[in-house]
């Protein structure tokens, strides 16, 4: 009997990684994780410190910190390395470009000589910029990498939603798509409440649902992380119980549509370019990308967020 045990090796040990190891523990989806970071004595911590709550969680995991000869027989790679904007300058996601593919060059090259041949899930911010280099410097499967992207955007854009209509944020579909930053747009053609799409909604109730201003939901969504990045100092919660939920759709090889950040070649009209989409994951990584019917103004928007990533890319070939 040959069971194969989900290892899964963590880039970075900081704020996004230990909650990414600490979701994916408690929710019993790895039974190993390793951590891989410069700041070795930080995530022999981090290990040390998500080995102690084992104990009582329902799951039993190995939890340490390692280098990238230890990745080579794990599953999946989670990329989480890299700064955070600097609000005070008032950077943004793109902003970090720079100072992250500094980083990167070092991780692709160890990734390279590692052995690890699994899916691998880049949330390094701008991250659908740094999932398409590393997929171009690796020679990567496209199917087989891709980034959290609007996955997180996209619970904030509900969130928001949840809050204007009172109805809850789990039975509300609604999609952040593009750019997991500043570009990003919301999908509204596509939005349901309870399966019932809220364009029709706002025709039925003019008095309640079409008293929605969607352009504030829409910047409510957005803006979320910024709130919590000048609240706190980091984003950690949000964005681990998503890694979380790609990583299930992953190992328990669910077929589950998400809107991660993929490379599009020819979806959309666009080619060349990561961009968030609803996907169908399961264990091969991307089974298939959705196309939904987007009004002529959302392709639009949706144009021009691809537009700024793909320049950012180009960019990013030559730093």
């Amino acid at each position: 009997m040959n069971l194969q045990k989900r290892k899964i090796g963590i880039i970075g040990a900081g704020h996004v990684g230990s909650h990414a190891g600490y979701s994916l523990i408690s929710q019993g989806l790895a039974e190993e994780i390793v951590y891989i970071d410069v700041d070795e004595k930080k995530a022999a911590a981090q290990a040390l410190d998500l080995s102690d709550a084992v104990k009582y969680l329902p799951s039993r995991a190995k939890v340490h910190a390692g280098d990238y000869t230890e990745i080579a027989d794990a599953q999946l790679l989670i990329t989480a390395a890299g700064p955070l904007p600097d609000i005070s300058k008032g950077q943004t996601r793109m902003d970090t470009l720079r100072q992250t593919i500094v980083i990167m060059k070092e991780v692709t090259e160890s990734i390279r000589m590692s052995g690890f041949a699994g899916i691998i899930i880049n949330i390094s911010n701008p991250a659908d910029v740094i999932t398409h280099y590393i997929q171009h410097q690796l020679n990567w499967p496209p199917r087989r990498i891709l980034s959290t992207g609007t996955t997180l955007d996209s619970a904030r854009l509900c969130r928001a939603l949840a809050e204007a209509t009172g109805v809850d944020q789990k039975s509300i579909h609604a999609y952040a798509l593009g750019e997991h930053g500043e570009s990003q747009m919301v999908a509204w053609s596509a939005v349901t409440l309870g399966g019932k799409a809220l364009a029709q909604l706002q025709k039925e109730r003019p008095d309640s649902y079409g008293m929605l201003d969607p352009d504030a939901i829409a910047e409510e969504g957005k803006a979320g992380g910024w709130k919590i990045l000048g609240g706190k100092g980091s984003t950690e919660f949000g964005i681990a119980a998503s890694i979380a939920e790609v990583v299930r759709a992953i190992f328990h090889d669910e077929n589950r549509i998400l809107p991660v950040s993929v490379l599009l070649e020819g979806q959309y009209g666009q080619k060349d370019v990561y961009a968030s989409v609803p996907a169908v994951l399961n264990r091969d990584g991307i089974a298939d990308i959705i196309e939904l019917k987007l009004s002529p103004e959302e392709e639009e928007k949706f144009s021009a967020s691809c537009k700024t990533m793909s320049e950012n890319y180009k960019l990013a070939l030559t730093l």
